[in-house]
């Protein structure tokens, strides 16, 4: 192997792990988003079933 195609492969490996960081980052972001809305909706349904046993 060449010095330039070392040089290239542990470039293309650099990037790869960018890029590996950044999807898993990502899919972090939106597991986090889908659970901040089901704890929002399930906050919501508290309120609700606290209203309804107040009025009953």
């Amino acid at each position: 192997m060449t010095t330039s195609t070392v040089h290239k492969q542990k470039s293309d490996t650099a990037v790869s792990s960018k890029l590996d960081k950044c999807v898993y980052q990502i899919e972090q972001q939106v597991k986090f988003i889908h659970l901040e809305a089901e704890i929002e909706c399930l906050l919501k349904q508290l309120q609700n079933l606290k209203k309804e046993n107040m009025g009953a």
